[in-house]
C-alpha cells in the first residue's frame, strides 16, 4: 500500500551550463557539480540531500544533459539509471518537466512532484521542508499548481517576480495574479514597495495528473510528443526521447504553462534562499574582511581595495589587488575574469561571445 510519502517524488533539474559563473563553471563541469561555497559538497549533492528529507530515495529523479550523465552518477551514486533522465539537447524547462512528469506518471499515476533546480542555496532546511509539506497539501486540492515564492529583500533585476492576492494578512497560500520575468530597476523597486510581489524561486509542486492536464491544455503538441507511457522504463526510452526532443519547442514552464493556467498558487516562504545565479549572489553569502572583500582563496593580498568578490582555485599563485573596488575577480587554470560587480549580468553574453573565438576556454 502506497503512503503519502511514497507518492511524493522529486525532480532535480541539472542540465544547465551556469554560464554566469564562468570561468569556474564551464560547459564540461557546470556549477551544479561544483562546491562553490566550500562546504565539502557540491550544489547538486546538497539538493539531493534536502530531497531525501521529503521523499524516498527511489523517488528522486535527476534530469540532465547527456554530457553530464557520468558527473551525476559520480556525485549521486545511489541513483539508478532509471532515475537519471538524459536530455539530448537543451530546450528549457518545459520539455524537461514534461519528460519527467510523463515518465513518473507512467509508473505511479497518483504521484506528486517537487520540481527544483539543482543549484540553489537554501540555508534553513527545516523551513524549506515546511513550505514543501504545505505546498503538497494544497496541491491535492482542485488540481492546483503550486510555486514557492520568496520574500524579496532588495529590488533585484535578476529574478522573476510573482504578484499574489492575499485575502488575509497571515495567509501563506495565495492565488497568483501575475508573473513578471526580470523587471528593470524602477519596476523592481515598485514591486518591492508594493508588498504583494515575491521572488519566483523556480520550485514547483503539483500532482503529475495536474501538470499533464495543463500541458495538454497549453502546450498540446509537446504533451502529445511525450505521451507514450509504454516507452518509459524500457530499452526504447533513449531513442524515443531523442526523437521527441528533436521536435520539441524551446520554452520555459513559466511562459508555456504557469502564466496561462488559472489554478496557480504561491506558498509565501522564507527559508534563506538564493538561486546562486551570479558571483554577486555568492558575495552576499560568504564572509568578508574589514573592507568588505570576499576572499575565497588563501593566496590573496589586498591593498586599498573594498567590496570585491575574489575567487581562485590556483593553489600555487598569489593574487594581489591594489586600489580596486566593487570588482569580481575569478582566477582559474584556463582563464582570468575581472568584471565590475554592477556588470555581472553581462557575463552570460561575454561567454556567448567567447564561444566564437575562444571556445576551448568555455
Amino acid at each position: 500500500m502506497r503512503t503519502e510519502k511514497s507518492n511524493l517524488c522529486a525532480v532535480i533539474m541539472a542540465g544547465g551550463v551556469g554560464s554566469r559563473f564562468w570561468p569556474l563553471s564551464t560547459s564540461t563541469k557546470p556549477k551544479q557539480f561544483l562546491d562553490i561555497l566550500g562546504t565539502g559538497k557540491t550544489l547538486i549533492q546538497q539538493t539531493y540531500e534536502r530531497m531525501l528529507l521529503l521523499c524516498e530515495k527511489e523517488n528522486i529523479y535527476v534530469v540532465t544533459h547527456t554530457d553530464y550523465a557520468s558527473l551525476v552518477k559520480q556525485q549521486l551514486k545511489a541513483l539508478s539509471s532509471d532515475q537519471i533522465l538524459l536530455e539530448p539537447s537543451r530546450k528549457n524547462t518545459a520539455p524537461c518537466i514534461a519528460y519527467a512528469a510523463h515518465k513518473i506518471h507512467a509508473k505511479n499515476p497518483n504521484s506528486t512532484l517537487i520540481v527544483a533546480p539543482s543549484d540553489h542555496l537554501i540555508l534553513n532546511t527545516e523551513a524549506f521542508c515546511e513550505s514543501i509539506r504545505l505546498a503538497n497539501e494544497k496541491a491535492q486540492e482542485q488540481n492546483r499548481l503550486i510555486t514557492l515564492g520568496i520574500q524579496p529583500s532588495r529590488p533585484d533585476t535578476g529574478y522573476g517576480y510573482i504578484q499574489f492576492i492575499q485575502d488575509y494578512p497571515s495567509e501563506k497560500v495565495c492565488a497568483v495574479k501575475t508573473f513578471t520575468e526580470k523587471p528593470n530597476d524602477q519596476l523592481a523597486k515598485t514591486f518591492l514597495e508594493s508588498g504583494d510581489f515575491y521572488w519566483n524561486s523556480g520550485i514547483f509542486i503539483w500532482k503529475t495528473q495536474s501538470i499533464l492536464h495543463e500541458l495538454q491544455e497549453h502546450l498540446p503538441e509537446m504533451h502529445q510528443l511525450f505521451d507514450s507511457p509504454d516507452k518509459y522504463y524500457s530499452p526504447e526510452e533513449p531513442a524515443f526521447v531523442n526523437e521527441v526532443y528533436a521536435q520539441c519547442s524551446n520554452i520555459s514552464i513559466d511562459y508555456g504553462v504557469m502564466e496561462k493556467a488559472q489554478n496557480v498558487y504561491v506558498v509565501l516562504s522564507d527559508f534563506g534562499w538564493s538561486d546562486l545565479g551570479t558571483w554577486g549572489s555568492v558575495y552576499t553569502h560568504v564572509s568578508k574582511d574589514a573592507s568588505n572583500n570576499a576572499l575565497m582563496t588563501d593566496s590573496t593580498q589586498v591593498y586599498e581595495s573594498s567590496s570585491n568578490m575574489i575567487f581562485s582555485d590556483q593553489k600555487d599563485k598569489l593574487l594581489v589587488l591594489h586600489g580596486i573596488d566593487n570588482a569580481i575577480v575569478v582566477d582559474t587554470q584556463k582563464a582570468l575574469l575581472i568584471c565590475n560587480k554592477n556588470k555581472e549580468q553581462s557575463i552570460k553574453q561575454i561567454v556567448n561571445d567567447l564561444k566564437i573565438k575562444h571556445k576551448d576556454f568555455i
